[in-house]
């Protein structure tokens, strides 16, 4: 498969919705290739910009690194180029770049830089650790702003600087002053993608502070739903936005804020609800109750 360039990958990822598709399980909680490539299909005949495959949703952080090899695979050979394939870099600095290269060979089309497993670093660390996994690969690169890796505007300024072929920014922190300083010093020179969970709640304020994108995981089981909302929030349509808050993305929320870990299990539930099988999430996540999933299948009915 021919390299994606940086900035044709930029370019098509920033004009319209991601996805990232969950990673499927069986009851023993083994990949079960046969249905990701039935979810990839289904999540690729829709008008997405960028499935990002063993994401955050996609419970990366619960595969080994040769699980992750094979699902980046399976989704780059099943997609077959109609769809950029990004795929994820995790842990510390040297696990990271064994990722980002093995995802290059895999023919992935970009990459999805984690934050560091576990430790605490400054700002100085991170931008190495940054710049380090950019060196090592020609893939674009998005960093993944959040947790123990919360970037300054300064930093990513540098970082921008420093890394012809990091093309992005995701946000997962939703601080208003540190988005508007970094777009201010940065300007274009990113993409900015929201990653908090569930980016609809955010997308609208944040389109204001040049986040004109993010990851969204209702397109998982209600991919006509989240395209809408996505061109509703494009337009400005304010009271189209709120409407579908009300109707459905709050109470969703309602649901997903009763456990910790949630935010994943809720969108295998999803699936569930829609007739497609989400299948369980591995621990340390827990699966919804009986009961909430019968909330969830009636609320999803509102929209379907």
């Amino acid at each position: 498969m021919t390299l994606l360039p940086p900035d044709a990958l930029a370019d098509r990822l920033k004009s319209g919705l991601l996805s990232f598709p969950v990673t499927h399980f069986d009851a023993d909680l083994q990949f079960d290739e046969a249905r990701y490539r039935e979810h990839l299909a289904w999540q690729a005949s829709f008008d997405v910009a960028g499935l990002f495959a063993a994401g955050g949703t996609g419970e990366g952080f619960s595969l080994t690194p040769a699980e992750i090899d094979r699902v980046v695979r399976v989704a780059v050979d099943e997609v077959a180029g109609k769809v950029p394939v990004v795929a994820p870099a995790t842990g510390g600095t040297a696990v990271a770049v064994a990722q980002a290269q093995a995802a290059q060979a895999a023919g992935a089309s970009g990459l999805l830089l984690f934050p560091p497993y576990l430790t605490e670093a400054g700002q100085q660390g991170l931008a190495e650790h940054i710049s380090t996994v950019c060196r090592a690969t020609d893939l674009g690169v998005i960093v993944y702003s959040r947790a123990n890796a919360v970037l300054t505007d300064v930093t990513v300024a540098e970082i921008a600087d420093r890394n012809p072929n990091l093309i992005g920014l995701k946000d997962g922190v939703g601080d208003i002053e540190q988005m508007t300083r970094t777009y201010a010093r940065v300007g274009d020179r990113l993409i900015y993608v929201g990653g908090l969970p569930t980016a609809e709640t955010f997308a609208l304020p944040l389109l204001q502070l040049g986040v004109t994108t993010y990851s969204s995981a209702l397109y998982n089981f209600l991919p006509e739903f989240a395209l809408r909302f996505y061109a509703a929030v494009r337009a400005q349509d304010r009271p189209a936005v709120y409407r579908m808050l009300n109707d459905f993305v709050i109470p969703y929320l309602d649901i997903r804020d009763r456990r910790r870990g949630y935010a994943v299990s809720i969108v295998k539930a999803g699936l569930t609800a829609v007739g497609r099988d989400g299948g369980p999430v591995r621990p340390p996540l827990s699966d919804l109750t009986e009961s909430e999933l019968a909330e969830l299948t009636t609320l999803v009915k509102r929209v379907s």
